[in-house]
């Protein structure tokens, strides 16, 4: 039965994706060049349309209560119309916010999810109380955004949310957690039928449509599979989802430092870098997703070490994290701690062989 719905899911999406390019193309919905975009044609936009469908008919047919599903599917159809009205009128930021405190919301008050205490890796629960619930909110609305900001290239977003939602899967699947692997394998089949028309050349955008929802329901996933759980597992979520969360983190920095809007878009995010380096559009596009599935399998082998070992595991990572941040001027051009660190420590070698 699963798979038969898998399977459904990802017709749908393939199916009805070139119905929506059709209908937008009709109304002239199309992401336009301009100093923000990569592309150099206008693009039909509002694709996401079809990933929700395929989504929302694969809810219906999974073989569990509904009722559990209703906060869900109603927060995803109010994030889901924030983003359609995002690609039609460009709406402005705080009424983008809106919409999706109204989504984390309803599956925080109405679904009942959010983290409620973590244990330490010392022994001890540390219970949040009243500000579980304002945390729950802000992990939610800073995947979905983290995920709106990694769609900047021809199926980046999708392939990079494909990658984090198949190894949530593999995680639900050791922890013996059904119905995320249920609801996983659905928005995985649904967006997978989407990347045919999505890769480069794209022929459609997912739009923040696509982005909005994904980065949604991406963040509810981990938050059901990984809640009320040590300290350490805890972080297993943050490395899945490791590329848009830590180049959302670099983008603040990065607009801090310049001391330019933090909501001001701007052309240095990771796929930007690559490119500027001599990578084409297709091998920048790969390249992260390669990125994405390394941090996926650090996520893996995170869960399977020891404490010490995990420990040692975040710190080789954070070394390699800094190593392209500065290589790729991330942040800034003259942010090179640890390159001029490495560069003074040379010096010095050369200067007692002499």
């Amino acid at each position: 039965m699963m798979l038969t719905v898998i399977l459904i899911c990802f017709l749908a999406s393939l199916l009805l994706t070139p119905v929506v390019r059709r209908i937008v193309l009709k109304f002239d919905i199309t992401d336009k060049p301009d100093k923000r975009r990569i592309n150099i044609v206008p693009i039909p936009s509002l694709g996401g349309v079809a990933i929700f469908i395929a989504f929302l008919i694969g809810m219906f047919l999974l073989p569990i209560d509904k009722t559990l599903l209703w906060p869900l599917i109603i927060g995803a159809s109010v994030i889901a119309l924030t983003g359609i009205l995002d690609d039609i009128f460009e709406l402005k930021a705080r009424y983008k916010l809106i919409g999706q405190l109204l989504a984390a919301g309803i599956i925080v008050f109405w679904g009942g999810i959010n983290i409620t205490f973590i244990n330490l890796p010392f022994g001890g629960e540390v219970y949040f109380g009243y500000l579980s619930i304002p945390l729950t909110i802000l992990w939610i609305v800073a995947i979905t955004n983290a995920i709106n900001l990694i769609d900047g290239l021809d199926g980046l977003a999708a392939g990079v949310s494909t990658i984090a939602l198949l190894t949530i899967m593999g995680m639900a699947f050791v922890m013996g957690d059904p119905l995320v692997i249920m609801i996983t394998a659905v928005l995985a089949a649904s967006t997978l039928g989407f990347l045919p028309y999505n890769f480069y050349p794209a022929k459609i955008f997912m739009g923040d449509t696509g982005a909005l929802f994904l980065g949604y329901i991406i963040a509810i996933l981990s938050l059901m599979g990984f809640k009320n759980v040590t300290f350490i597992s805890l972080i297993v979520p943050v490395l899945i989802l490791g590329v848009p969360i830590f180049d959302t983190i670099l983008a603040i920095i990065r607009r801090i430092v310049h001391r330019t809007p933090i909501a001001m878009a701007d052309k240095s995010h990771l796929h930007h870098s690559l490119m500027k380096l001599g990578f084409t559009h297709r091998q920048t596009v790969i390249l992260i997703y390669a990125i994405s599935a390394l941090f996926s399998l650090f996520a893996l082998i995170f869960t399977m070490s020891t404490f010490w070992g995990s420990f040692l595991l975040i710190l080789v990572l954070l070394v390699i994290v800094e190593f392209f941040v500065e290589v790729l001027g991330l942040v800034s051009q003259n942010y090179r701690p640890m390159m001029r660190l490495l560069r003074m420590e040379r010096i010095e070698r050369e200067e007692e062989q002499e």
